[in-house]
């Protein structure tokens, strides 16, 4: 596994990985805030960190962690507006996120640590930060953390403190002695959820959730932290802040960040109604489509959602479903990965976990099963949809049966699937009858439905386009 390379925010650059334990990989990723189904930006984290957990524990044992914020201001809000309790809301949206995800075809993480369970090492690491001048006590009773006293603040997110001072338009607000100060620990106010500590009566900051859980589950110093791009900065930066604060080690030698989510072309936001859960687009798309979707894609890179994208991705995919279908029956081979396509998919993943240049090889392995097939070399097109399967297998895609995917459809004026074969054996008759005008017909009414049809001495094929 020495060729694994990957794109190190914090370096700005790949580099070879190298897990601080041989054969184990701890690896935290920031979860979601449950307080309401989540949102397709939501769904890339989750299928491309599902992703690097899969290829990772192809060579190592992973430890993956995903947190769950379950104490916020947006919960707090929420649970008030719905006149339920916070441990009602938190507890349906967290069953909500888990069938999301299920649905998209993640594993779910080793470790889903809860914020509300870990008050006492959270107040513990600020005891820490305080006994080292990083952080203080304000008038209003909050708590807050010394940028200013932490040399290396801005490291991740290649900002200077002092630029950041010089160009602000922030003024210092309340208690704080820098704008760029963050909060800690919150005095609690009337009817709020609240926990005793020797600042009085209070809830965490969000920052200190995470450095709390992470190295509560991972040690003091881990191997890969992840999350969106939008927690670069503040909140990644803000967690290295306390927790080197704290241990005076590296906090996560490895930091990735999935791109940005765009729907058609704007950044993904309620106000501009273009915000869409995972629940909304189930609705009109195959679960497997939006997977496939998102991993068309590199991580890293932004990427535009659309109706038409989504088409696009569930035409694509359906033609991986189209070659396999000959063959419904085969199953996963190990050995397949010691073939040419098994290795240069492997390169395509060592290479910064690239699924999109992976994808790539399954559909040439997809363009060898259906020349093989013409040509009638059955055994060659077994074997190839044999490799096919079994790459496609850690992205987890193309494990359908193919006739229940491609029974699936976009677009509910499309064929179905016995259609289009009752038109094929109408087709196939017509031309036995030398009716050639009719089979002419069959095939341009096909085409102007979506339909191609490819005639080959195993008989005719065919697939969405």
């Amino acid at each position: 596994m020495n060729d694994l390379h990957l794109y190190n925010t914090l370096s700005a650059q790949k580099e070879r990985f190298t897990p601080i334990h041989a054969g184990k990989v701890g690896m935290y990723v920031c979860g979601m805030t449950v307080y309401d189904y989540c949102h397709i930006g939501h769904a890339r984290v989750m299928v491309s960190f599902d992703v690097i957990y899969r290829w990772l524990s192809r060579y190592f044992d992973v430890n993956y962690v995903r947190n769950i914020t379950d104490i916020d201001d947006k919960i707090i809000n929420r649970a008030n507006e719905n006149g339920e309790s916070i441990g009602e809301l938190t507890a349906r949206f967290i069953t909500a996120m888990h069938e999301d995800a299920d649905r998209l075809g993640c594993l779910r993480p080793t470790q889903e640590p809860k914020a509300t369970d870990h008050i006492p090492q959270m107040l513990g690491m600020i005891d820490t930060l305080s006994g080292k001048g990083l952080a203080y006590q304000g008038a209003s009773g909050d708590v807050y953390y010394k940028v200013a006293n932490f040399p290396d603040y801005g490291k991740l997110s290649k900002r200077k403190l002092d630029d950041m001072q010089a160009g602000a338009r922030v003024e210092t607000v309340d208690d704080k002695q820098n704008p760029f100060d963050f909060v800690l620990w919150k005095s609690a106010k009337p009817s709020e959820p609240h926990w005793q500590s020797v600042w009085g009566l209070g809830r965490p900051g969000w920052h200190i959730e995470c450095s709390a859980m992470s190295t509560c589950c991972l040690g003091e110093s881990f191997d890969i932290h992840g999350g969106g791009h939008d927690l670069q900065f503040p909140h990644h930066e803000n967690e290295i802040a306390q927790s080197e604060g704290v241990t005076g080690k590296t906090y996560a030698n490895n930091w990735l960040h999935v791109g940005f989510v765009n729907v058609d072309g704007e950044k993904m936001s309620k106000s501009l109604g273009n915000f869409f859960t995972i629940r909304d687009v189930l609705k009109d798309f195959h679960a497997e489509t939006i997977r496939f979707f998102i991993l068309s894609s590199h991580y890293r890179s932004p990427i535009n959602f659309s109706d038409m994208a989504l088409k696009e991705s569930h035409t694509a995919l359906s033609r991986l479903y189209h070659a396999l279908k000959p063959f419904d029956d085969v199953q996963i081979d190990e050995n397949a990965w010691t073939s040419d396509f098994g290795q240069e998919f492997t390169s395509a993943m060592n290479d910064d976990f690239n699924s999109a240049k992976a994808i790539s090889v399954l559909f040439s392995l997809a363009s060898e099963i259906n020349k093989a097939v013409k040509s009638d070399d059955l055994a060659t097109a077994k074997n190839h949809a044999v490799i096919l399967k079994t790459l496609a297998g850690v992205l987890n895609i193309a494990q359908l049966n193919p006739s229940e995917f491609l029974q699936s459809t976009v677009d509910e004026n499309a064929l179905s699937e016995n259609e289009i074969l009752a038109m094929i054996e109408t087709r196939t008759n017509a031309k036995k009858d030398k009716n050639f005008a009719l089979a002419d017909q069959i095939r341009t009414q096909l085409k102007e439905k979506g339909v191609e049809l490819e005639d080959g001495r195993a008989g005719t094929t065919w697939r969405r386009i």
